[in-house]
């Protein structure tokens, strides 16, 4: 060997060996990182070399461009070959030598802005390249450059020092030969090396191939136009991002976005939710990657947590990445990305909603978890309102869905409020007394079944501009029914007459036998047919609420409610003739008591049950006597 031919000893920048500790103990703790990190280095000389071709007219050559992963099971050495640009003697200087230069971002540096859009760089590639050290003890870098016939040969064992010799009969491009330390055999196994290139190394835009066969053949079909791709490419990608191989996402929304940041994403919605099942909550996010390259799976960072079910994938060269590629430097262009995503899902949902039975299959599935977002996401609960569906009182048909704006289009000009009703089933709440001054009015009452429904309800409080209030609410504005009246007949003189003499003494025993049970009795105007109802003090929550959450904690106190009586009912007008005579007074307050127990049954609240039967038991036995002060005086 002469001396121009001799291999040349440089020494490692002092910072070196601390990054390889780092590298070892910190940054990866997952060795086979490093798999991704120089393939990932790889495509990046590939992006290169391809941008040479279209700018400066070069060559390709008849070799494809490609990765090959290259295992030596017998000598203990891993391969990760390609034919991209290769580096020249003063480039492995510069590039594997020092930590601070980065080869990615000097060649970066010397593009025209416009010049930038075309070429596909991926981190630093001096950076991602001493990961090898942590699978080899020795490290040979073979390479050639495009612009030179001389090839070279790199080598270190990472202690401090690199030599560099000059090496013929190299093709164009560069390999990575891993001299592997004694405890990883496993990065000499095909199979193994298969299952890390297809976990983080999928969608790299070349063909990596492994043992002979090409690992990564599904293409990366968030960047092509919309038009180009298929519904059954959609579907494979969808099996491939959820592992739900056997099942059609009920929707998918690609998105491509040049200002202010370049991304790329495909996103899924199920048609099935796992949680429903029982399987707990969902846990999965997005794949996260940078020019192809995945950067972290599962990240749930990139949709808040009411749209946790959605399954995708986002790729975006504008992400400021660590040299791990594992954790954000800074999250501004993340926030960005991430805020454009929710208000594009938000409003193909909204648009999907326009199919109302497709979208009943999803609100089904996944309306539990989007209505999460009106109390967690102030900036967006106006667009989730819009998303939520309701039973209600308009229409026969039970399972039928209404939207808060389809509610407000339906609302007479008399109606200033949103109402709600809550309860365990429908049947139940179609016999709640306070819906009858509703129905005679012909407002449309939301009915409400799950408990949940009122929070969110409860956390938006308007939609509109119209409050939201619960039936059994004394926040509740009834306008005044239209008088059905005969002709030339005095509306005013009929309602006086309808209201019977001693009202005032039969609501003044109401409360002396009801007491502390109660916090008031009062005439209702909300009643039509019924003779009492509840109603929540204001500022309370439903009745079923406050029952659900006593269930849940013995230590609720449910808050005492309003009781009102209905005075055009028959049982309160005779209550109110007995009123003239005083010996009538306990009978009196025992009916009180027992129509606030009944109201309370009404509601699903169980009463004292021994005190409601012994007060039945006394009534049927004044029934049975001559002395029953309802017989007559």
């Amino acid at each position: 060997m002469t001396t121009e031919t001799a291999p040349q000893e440089f020494t490692f920048q002092a910072e070196i060996a601390q990054l390889l500790h780092l590298l070892s103990h910190s940054l990866y703790q997952n060795r086979e990182i490093a798999i991704r990190e120089l393939v990932s280095n790889a495509s990046d000389a590939l992006d290169k070399y391809r941008h040479v071709v279209l700018t400066q007219g070069a060559s390709v050559g008849e070799s494809e461009l490609g990765i090959w992963i290259e295992p030596d099971e017998e000598n203990r050495v891993l391969t990760i070959r390609d034919n991209g640009i290769g580096m020249t003697h003063d480039e492995l200087i510069q590039n594997l030598g020092t930590i601070a230069h980065s080869g990615s971002l000097d060649y970066l540096k010397k593009l025209s802005d416009a010049q930038k859009n075309d070429v596909s760089l991926i981190g630093q590639f001096g950076v991602g390249f001493y990961s090898a050290f942590m699978l080899a003890d020795q490290v040979e870098v073979l390479t050639r450059s495009y612009s030179e016939d001389t090839g070279w040969k790199w080598t270190s064992d990472g202690t401090g020092r690199f030599s560099i010799e000059a090496a013929e009969g190299l093709e164009r491009g560069t390999q990575i030969k891993l001299h592997l330390k004694e405890d990883l055999d496993e990065f000499t196994r095909p199979i193994r090396l298969k299952h890390i290139l297809t976990e983080y190394s999928t969608f790299v835009p070349y063909p990596i191939r492994c043992d002979g066969e090409h690992v990564n053949d599904q293409k990366p079909i968030w960047v092509e136009p919309k038009s180009q791709v298929t519904d059954e490419q959609y579907k494979a990608f969808y099996g491939y991002l959820s592992k739900r191989t056997h099942e059609e996402p009920l929707w998918h929304l690609h998105l491509t976005s040049d200002s202010p940041f370049q991304f790329h994403a495909i996103l899924f919605c199920p048609p099935t939710n796992f949680e429903l099942m029982g399987f707990g909550k969902d846990e999965h996010g997005l794949h996260l990657c940078a020019k192809r390259i995945l950067v972290q799976n599962n990240c749930r960072e990139l949709l808040p947590e009411y749209l946790r079910f959605i399954y995708g994938l986002v790729d975006s060269a504008d992400l400021p990445l660590n040299v791990s590629r594992q954790a954000l430097q800074d999250d501004t262009v993340f926030r960005k990305i991430r805020k454009v995503l929710v208000k594009r899902v938000l409003g193909h949902i909204e648009k999907f909603a326009e199919t109302p039975e497709e979208y009943a299959k999803f609100y089904g599935q996944f309306g539990t978890t989007l209505r999460e977002g009106v109390a967690s996401d102030f900036e967006h609960r106006d667009a989730i309102a819009k998303l939520l569906r309701f039973r209600s009182s308009c229409g026969d048909d039970r399972a039928a869905l209404t939207s808060l704006d389809d509610y407000v289009s339906r609302m007479p000009e008399e109606q200033t409020q949103i109402y709600f009703v809550t309860g365990s089933d429908i049947r139940t709440i179609q016999r709640t007394p306070n819906l009858e001054a509703f129905a005679s009015r012909n407002f449309e009452v939301l009915y409400l079944i799950d408990p949940v429904d009122e929070f969110v309800l409860n956390h938006l409080g308007k939609f509109a501009d119209k409050d939201i209030v619960s039936i059994d609410s004394a926040e509740v504005e009834l306008p005044e029914a239209k008088a059905d009246t005969a002709e030339g007949e005095d509306a005013e003189s009929k309602a006086a007459d309808e209201t019977p003499a001693g009202l005032d003494r039969v609501i003044e025993l109401l409360k002396e036998g009801l007491g502390e049970k109660v916090e008031d009795v009062r005439v209702s105007n909300r009643l039509t047919a019924s003779a009492c109802c509840l109603v929540n003090p204001e500022g309370a929550m439903s009745a079923q609420l406050q029952k659900v959450l006593s269930q849940a904690s013995d230590e609720f106190q449910m808050a005492k409610r309003i009781f009102e009586i209905n005075p055009k009912h028959a049982l309160v007008q005779r209550l109110a003739a007995l009123s003239a005579n005083s010996q009538h007074d306990e009978f009196i307050k025992s009916c009180g008591q027992q129509l606030f127990t009944n109201a309370l049954m009404i509601e699903g609240v169980v009463p004292d049950a021994h005190d409601a039967t012994d007060r039945m038991m006394g009534f049927m036995e004044e029934l049975a006597s001559s002395r029953s002060p309802i017989a007559g005086e």
